[in-house]
């Protein structure tokens, strides 16, 4: 008669089939709670830089015009910086050109206070070597200077001064109508002239003419009112035909 062994037998139970069924599914819910807690996230995130994006859009067009204005701006100034450049490279050579021009029309123009003129212009050479001056400086004589002669054409001046006559000087008076005409007088009254530009002399005045003159040294030292003077003129008339 042979010996039958008895051995233990592992049976899975319906209660442990359902216990694993829990595990599974709770560790499942475990993912998707997971998944929902970041999607949630990365869509609270895409709709934080959804809002930004429209901020910034917004601010974009509200800055905009003023961004185009300072870009055009700085356009402006870089091509001023350009231009400035090539001026101050030009400064010096423009300098001593309105220099001799100046000295050019003094020679050319009537013979009025001649040597303060010229003493002006010999000045204003001698400030182009001058170290203590900048170009500014150098420029702003140099246009005041051309502004006082511009103001000659537009002033009634007179003063007593000596007049050169070939070998003989004389005291007489001087008046000037801007730069149309150039008269002197006697201080007696018998003598006066009118400078003529183009002959390049003087050419004397009768009676009547003297006393137009003598009339507009009064007016010019404001003894007198102003009033219409009939006198030849230095400058040739030009017709414009």
């Amino acid at each position: 008669m042979g010996l039958a062994l008895s051995l233990p037998v592992l049976a899975t139970t319906p209660l442990d089939t359902h216990l694993e069924a829990q595990q599974a599914q709770a560790a499942l819910q475990e993912r998707i709670d997971a998944a929902d807690d970041e999607s949630r996230a990365m869509l609270e995130e895409l709709r934080r830089l959804e809002g930004e994006t429209r901020r910034l859009r917004l601010e974009n067009q509200r800055l905009a015009p003023g961004l185009e204005t300072r870009a055009e701006r700085l356009d402006r100034r870089e091509a001023a910086l350009e231009a400035l450049a090539d001026t101050r490279q030009a400064l010096p050579e423009l300098q001593q050109a309105l220099i001799e021009r100046l000295a050019a029309w003094v020679d050319a123009d009537l013979p009025f206070l001649v040597e303060q003129r010229r003493g002006r212009v010999e000045a204003l050479r001698a400030s182009l070597t001058d170290p203590d001056l900048d170009d500014a400086e150098r420029l702003e004589r140099i246009l005041a200077a051309w502004r006082a002669e511009l103001d000659y054409g537009r002033e009634m001046d007179a003063w007593r001064g000596t007049l050169d006559a070939g070998e003989a000087r004389r005291e007489v008076d001087f008046l000037r109508l801007g730069r149309v005409g150039l008269y002197y007088l006697t201080p007696d009254g018998r003598q006066g002239g009118v400078w003529l530009a183009e002959p390049g002399r003087w050419d004397a005045l009768d009676d009547a003419q003297r006393r137009q003159v003598r009339q507009g040294l009064r007016m010019a030292r404001d003894q007198r009112a102003p009033e219409l003077l009939r006198l030849p003129v230095s400058q040739p008339l030009e017709d414009d035909a």
